[in-house]
């Protein structure tokens, strides 16, 4: 058995060597594991298994023998790509696993690209002949030996379905390697037992390894996913009775603010789970914020899905920061509640794996990017109930493009989806349909609960007790702080939201100066001040608050969805329809709290800063009223915003919302002066779309011929301006200390971070990266890191540099013409 001489990589002086041939054997008896457990058939469980043993096989070669052993860098080829030159050199061995060569030379592809990215090397020969002839024979002898362990190993798919698989079976091998790789759970072993005694004990520590990992999926539960004392709103007694036809579906469910699509969303899963749709979920929001919260509401109710506690994950950016999630993170897995296991935890790309995810969109998205490790997150999206919340906020050209192409690969990967919108237009919902196979319903009904192709559910009562919500104009912003100011005097809990972050500082500057108590918040802060902001707001503004706190939130989007907040009375810069919708769902939310007797005003009332649609003259029209604010949102959509919504002059929700919406969108008349702006809208429109397509990964080529795999950033997930990351900091004796810590790491920095334009931020002189102090801190950071953030101390004053500064009660300013 020469071939357990070939070491599998390098080990501390004097510690054992792992042969590589045992390693293979375990990453097999991981993916073998996998498998069973989802119930894959055994002739393709016997193939991916042996695809998965088969991944390594590269090691056996001279040159990455010598790598390990002598330190010499490795000619022709690395160890993956050795895989896939070894492959097709022993092609006719492998014969028994396709009939059609190509089809197995995508096979072999797709094994030697578990690393992330698919094999681009070419030079198979050259491979071959630095690898060996020693390498040579006892690699044919690993080869049969493998075969032997997983025999009746076989792919009989149509080369379309054979495709697919090419996109999936890197990321189980993946996923195999990295707990197959883990010595905590596969010690290395002296060469010795034979292969048939080695695979019964990996078979033991791979089921082992596959639990203390936190994926293994615990049994279903046969109680109902919401508490019995519960009593089922309307579009959650929809889910509860609407009919599941055979295989993959796709879900809609539209209806308000404030109806429980969450827990709607949850019946259905759980019916999907329990028909064989899924093994898991995932939950994917458009932010942080949002996927924060749900976070939060998922913990509490998805262990019932279950007969002992799943593995749950927060999978964005910052998922590190969330008490909630840190408090669930341990060693091994906690079989009282849901848990998350450090491996889980350890990496945003494998939190995708646990039983139960909740991230933001992007984390989903990338799995339909030509970026690194897109096949692990498509593989451990393909065994989940996908469910994606707030979809009408990803509606943009670009991102709509990215979630049609993420439901076309989730499809075809035999997924099932869920989608939950309060406002998502109906030329939206057809393309959503569409890209999953099946089309959309005729009828327009809102509310509603869709199964695309199949049956929907219509005439669902309304919930919210608070009735239509009445539109006024508010013509300049003057008028619109005298409203709050005699709001303040009756107790109200009043909101303004402004569409820029200026605006709103300018606004509670303003307010103050007049005494009206009014709080901040906005996402320019520091995130460490943002969030004792949001907190703050929860306290005096949200479903606990007091009746009467007389006071008034300044505050931008955020606002809209991530804050459970209930006010009395609302104004707002004008915006696009579905955003104000949202905007006036925090508007009476929590009648059970506050019934009609106990409000300040006698009717809910959003009043809209704006100026008159029918006085367009020009294209500057709404730029005179709301300064900053105006050129959030295209023009031509806001003056269309205003004509529906004085038109109407109430939001009418449920009955009245999707002719709003639609009104919204394409209703009245463009002024003239106004049609130029929506021809370059609708233009860069179509080149957003075209980019996204020239982005996507195409669907109709296997796993080698997709080009890109580089850094996430070279592939963004969603379009925008561009924004730049500045980490405040405080002097401290000849130190600096960050602005949310006594000491640097990665806590202290994220928290101390604060984002902004980066266009008005590379107009100033920030300071200087190259100075002693700024350095030193710096010089700890990986360099991708070091250029990605700007360290910027804060003067006593809180002054950056000229044109700009830092106030924790107002956050990020932009002074004077530097800023503007």
């Amino acid at each position: 058995m020469d071939y357990l001489t070939w070491p599998g990589k390098s080990s501390r002086e004097g510690a054992i060597e792992h042969p590589a041939f045992y390693h293979m054997i375990d990453v097999g008896a991981v993916a073998e594991c996998l498998l069973t457990q989802t119930g894959t058939p055994a002739p393709e469980r016997a193939v991916y298994t042996l695809c998965a043993a088969l991944h390594d096989l590269g090691k056996i070669s001279n040159s990455f023998r010598d790598m390990l052993r002598e330190g010499q860098p490795q000619t022709f080829g690395r160890h993956w790509e050795v895989t896939e030159a070894w492959l097709r050199h022993f092609d006719a061995r492998l014969a028994p696993l396709a009939d059609d060569v190509y089809d197995r030379f995508d096979l072999y592809a797709a094994i030697a690209g578990h690393h992330g990215r698919p094999p681009t090397s070419e030079n198979f020969d050259r491979m071959i002949a630095a690898a060996g002839e020693e390498a040579e024979r006892d690699a044919a002898a690993a080869l049969e030996v493998l075969m032997h362990l997983w025999p009746g190993a076989r792919l009989d798919l149509p080369y379309e379905e054979l495709v697919a698989q090419t996109w999936w079976l890197p990321g189980l091998i993946a996923v195999a390697d990295w707990i197959g790789s883990n010595q905590a759970f596969f010690p290395p072993v002296t060469p010795g037992p034979s292969a048939e005694e080695y695979l019964a004990g990996a078979r033991e520590r791979a089921r082992f390894a596959i639990h203390q990992a936190g994926l293994d999926f615990p049994e279903l539960s046969k109680k109902r996913v919401v508490p019995e004392s519960w009593e089922l709103r309307p579009m959650q007694l929809a889910a509860q009775d609407i009919a599941l036809p055979p295989g993959q579906v796709l879900a809609l469910i539209e209806d308000e603010t404030g109806s429980g699509k969450t827990e709607a969303a949850l019946i259905l899963a759980q019916r999907m789970m329990r028909a064989g749709k899924g093994r898991g979920l995932f939950f994917a929001l458009p932010t942080m914020a949002t996927a924060n919260a749900m976070f939060s509401r998922a913990a509490e109710l998805v262990e019932r899905f279950f007969e002992t506690a799943p593995s749950l994950s927060l999978a964005h950016g910052r998922a590190g920061l969330s008490k909630d999630f840190r408090t669930l993170i341990g060693p091994e897995r906690n079989p009282a509640s849901p848990s998350c296991t450090e491996w889980l935890a350890d990496d945003r790309r494998r939190a995708l794996l646990a039983n139960v995810g909740v991230g933001t969109i992007d984390q989903a998205l990338l799995s339909a990017l030509p970026v690194r490790h897109a096949m692990l997150r498509h593989y451990a999206l393909s065994q989940k109930i996908l469910v994606v919340d707030e979809v009408h906020e990803m509606g943009d050209p670009y991102m709509a493009e990215e979630v049609c192409r993420l439901l076309e690969l989730h499809r075809r990967a035999g997924g099932s989806a869920i989608l939950m919108t309060a406002t998502m237009p109906v030329e939206l919902r057809t393309r959503l349909c569409r890209a999953y196979g099946q089309e959309a319903p005729m009828d327009t009904a809102y509310p509603a609960l869709t199964i695309a192709g199949h049956g929907q559910i219509t005439g669902i009562c309304a919930v919210s007790q608070r009735g239509p919500v009445r539109v006024r104009r508010v013509p300049k912003a003057n008028a619109a702080a005298e409203l709050l100011a005699e709001a303040v005097e009756f107790g109200a809990a009043a909101l303004w939201v402004r569409n820029a972050v200026d605006d709103a500082i300018s606004a509670v500057e303003q307010l103050r100066a007049q005494g009206i108590p009014a709080d901040l918040l906005h996402a320019r802060f520091a995130l460490h001040d943002r969030m004792r902001h949001e907190q703050v707001a929860l306290q005096t503004f949200g479903k606990a608050r007091d009746a009467r706190p007389g006071r008034v939130l300044v505050a931008t989007q955020v606002v809209e969805s991530s804050l459970d907040l209930d006010f009395d009375v609302m104004v707002s810069d004008l915006a696009p329809i579905p955003a104000l919708v949202q905007r006036a769902g925090r508007l009476w939310r929590h009648m059970d709290k506050r019934p009609v007797a106990t409000r300040p005003c006698a009717a809910p009332v959003l009043h809209v800063l704006s100026p008159d649609p029918d006085q367009a003259v020009d294209a500057r029209w709404l730029s005179r009223i709301l300064e900053r604010g105006a050129f959030t949102y295209p023009v031509d959509l806001q003056w269309r915003a205003a004509k529906a919504l004085f038109d109407a002059g109430q939001i009418d929700a449920p009955r009245g919302l999707r002719q709003l919406i639609e009104e919204g969108l394409s209703g009245g008349m463009l002024p003239e002066q106004l049609v130029q702006a929506e021809q370059e809208r609708l233009a860069q429109g179509y080149a957003q779309t075209d980019l996204a397509r020239q982005n996507l990964i195409a669907l109709d080529k296997p796993y080698r011929d997709i080009k890109g795999f580089s850094e996430d950033a070279d592939f963004p997930t969603r379009l925008g301006q561009p924004q730049r990351a500045l980490v405040l900091a405080r002097q401290v004796g000849q130190a600096l200390v960050p602005l949310a810590g006594e000491s640097w790491n990665a806590t202290t920095r994220q928290m101390s971070e604060v984002t902004a334009s980066a266009r008005r931020l590379n107009r100033l002189p920030l300071p200087d990266q190259s100075l002693p102090a700024i350095a030193a801190v710096k010089q700890e950071w990986p360099e991708w890191l070091q250029a990605q953030l700007t360290v910027c101390p804060l003067a006593g004053s809180g002054e950056i540099c000229e044109g700009l500064s830092y106030d924790p009660a107002k956050g990020l300013i932009f002074v004077g013409a530097n800023g503007s």
